[in-house]
């Protein structure tokens, strides 16, 4: 399956793993680049030393291209910036920021650059400053998100922009891919779906709550601070939005969920930790290899591309 991304990245399928905080790490990442997709390494707010070790890591299980998701507003990004760059990583995705100022280096180490883009306005801007693509996500995925669905995001940033498109939120399976690509992009990113990976080191009771998961079970919480969130509902979210109602300081909502995410992904509670999932977590009912995932995400895809094209003739 070739497209724009494939051609750019040197990857066989048009399929990218989320940088997730916490879940993305090495063993995740380069099974899904050794599996013919491309695996990002979630660099968070985690020191340059711990990515790079990561990267070393990914090294050793393949030889295929990994990446890295740097979250800007980090206070070790400078430092990150120069160890993926002296890594020789093949591609970076950014967000919580604008990344125009480190463009130049990245573009002398070869790098390819693809912000996450939540507007029109974000990508064009993004384009500008030299990025090789753009992930435009919608508000369906887990974590961080903006106010456009996928299903309108998508194609009015394929409008706007001469790059590739990569389509983010909502995507979990072959219809999913399938729509995406028709809407006009060159690829998707999926997150939750990787969460239970069977490679993913995610705690086990956060993979089973993904797996339990329904339809209606996420929430988005920070909505009146402007920092909105996705998770699955539990007794921590029940309580954050009670306060949010009340109308509770900012500062007493961060220390509610201080170090949440970490509470779920690497010790397992489920119940006051943050357990990002997207809304496509009730359509996620098993765990599979990263092989396993891509291989059925591009079988189904296809199918779904014969079935329409006899339904439209």
């Amino acid at each position: 399956m070739k497209t724009k991304i494939t051609e750019l990245l040197g990857i066989e399928y048009p399929v990218i793993q989320g940088g997730m905080a916490w879940v993305a790490d090495a063993q995740l990442a380069a099974h899904v680049s050794k599996a013919g997709g491309i695996g990002f390494i979630g660099a968070a707010n985690a020191p340059a030393e711990w990515v790079r070790q990561e990267i070393r890591k990914a090294r050793e299980i393949t030889d295929k291209p990994i990446g890295v998701n740097i979250m800007l507003l980090s206070e070790h990004v400078d430092e990150v910036v120069k160890a993926v760059i002296e890594e020789h990583v093949e591609a970076v995705t950014t967000g919580a920021g604008n990344p125009g100022k480190y463009m130049q280096e990245w573009k002398a180490a070869n790098i390819k650059v693809m912000p996450v883009v939540a507007s029109v306005a974000l990508a064009k801007m993004m384009e500008r400053a030299g990025a090789d693509a753009v992930v435009a996500e919608g508000m369906e995925s887990g974590g961080h998100i903006g106010e456009q669905t996928t299903m309108t995001l998508v194609p009015q940033v394929a409008d706007a922009v001469k790059i590739p498109v990569i389509a983010a939120g909502g995507i979990g399976d072959g219809r999913g891919m399938a729509a995406a690509l028709m809407l006009g992009a060159s690829a998707v990113q999926l997150g939750t779906r990787f969460i239970v990976a069977k490679e993913s080191t995610v705690n086990q009771l956060y993979k089973d709550r993904v797996l339990a998961a329904k339809d209606i079970d996420s929430v988005v919480t920070g909505r009146k601070n402007g920092h909105p969130i996705r998770s699955l509902r539990n007794q921590m979210t029940r309580q954050y939005l009670e306060m949010e109602k009340n109308d509770v300081s900012f500062e007493e909502l961060e220390h509610l969920t201080l170090g949440a995410l970490r509470r779920a992904v690497v010790e397992g509670d489920v119940k006051m930790g943050t357990v990002m999932a997207g809304q496509i977590a009730g359509l996620i009912n098993k765990e599979q290899t990263c092989e396993e995932i891509i291989r059925e995400l591009i079988d189904e895809t296809r199918a779904v591309y014969e079935e329409r094209r006899s339904i439209i003739q």
